[in-house]
């Protein structure tokens, strides 16, 4: 499964995050959250593959891999624009089933 955008899903999110930026401006009783964060995934393949693929989003938007920027230890890369972040993970699939048999919500 591709979990990126291609360049129409990439054109039309962009739009979107102004399109919200925009109006959470012009309306300021509104509610608007403290943070957000967008997420992006690699491609199902062995912790090997998905970590190349973290390592390389990491080296494109000029920052380090960590789990320390995540509750849950994933193997991630973070950069951050004022209270937004940009979230680039890599859950290993033996750490979402142990998460899973404990009851627990995977968190990022």
């Amino acid at each position: 499964m591709i979990y990126h955008a291609n360049s129409e899903e990439r054109e039309r999110l962009i739009a979107g995050l102004r399109e919200l930026a925009d109006f959470l401006g012009q309306n300021p009783d509104v509610p608007a959250p403290r943070h957000a964060d967008v997420l992006v995934f690699p491609a199902d393949g062995s912790n090997a593959e998905m970590f190349a693929e973290i390592d390389v989003i990491a080296q494109q938007i000029g920052t380090t891999v960590s789990g320390a920027d995540s509750p849950a230890d994933h193997y991630s890369a973070v950069r951050g624009f004022g209270p937004v972040y940009y979230r680039a993970v890599a859950i290993q699939p033996g750490v979402m089933a142990v998460q899973w048999r404990a009851g627990a919500t995977v968190r990022l």
